[in-house]
């Protein structure tokens, strides 16, 4: 292919696609990018497992995304040179965003005044904050969240099982 090229072609279009790539410019930044956002991914798939475990409409995959978009969305600003100050504008799109995205995971059921899906849409809520954290490169507080919600979904589903428990035998006196 080389040979119906001239050297200064090939040089030109050499240099424009390494110049597309550029964003990355040595491996400390390919790693640096490459662990937020596998952490953001991670993490958002911790919150996403157990809302798959729990059969709610959006699982595993649905908070994987939203954490690594998130995580994307205030990366790539940061690469190239926002200020951190300036980044609230991204923040802002971004939690909008997934404000709509969340509404859609809430259904309420026409026969009853029940309200469903309400812990997944804060999930999907919660999730996107956690991938914008990883994304900044505040790893331990976006794993510590995490946790924390890890702990609200699990353990405390309990305690709210047995509240709800306790005024449905109450209703029925």
């Amino acid at each position: 292919m080389q040979d119906h090229l001239s050297p200064d072609l090939w040089t030109e279009i050499t240099s424009a696609l390494l110049s597309e790539f550029a964003d990355m410019p040595d491996a400390a930044e390919f790693v640096r990018v490459t662990l937020r956002l596998l952490a953001a991914m991670l993490l958002g798939g911790l919150l996403g497992y157990d809302r798959e475990r729990r059969g709610s409409s959006a699982g595993l995959r649905t908070h994987m995304l939203v954490a690594l978009g998130a995580a994307l969305f205030v990366l790539v600003p940061l690469q190239a040179g926002m200020e951190i100050a300036d980044l609230s504008r991204v923040l802002q799109g971004v939690v909008a965003g997934v404000g709509f995205l969340g509404a859609g995971a809430i259904i309420k059921l026409n026969d009853s005044q029940e309200i469903i899906g309400l812990t997944t849409a804060a999930s999907i809520w919660l999730t996107a904050a956690i991938g914008a954290t990883a994304g900044m490169g505040k790893l331990a507080t976006a794993v510590l969240c995490a946790l924390l919600a890890l702990v609200v979904l699990s353990a405390l589903r309990r305690v709210s099982q047995r509240v709800s428990n306790q005024a449905e035998a109450e209703r029925q006196q």
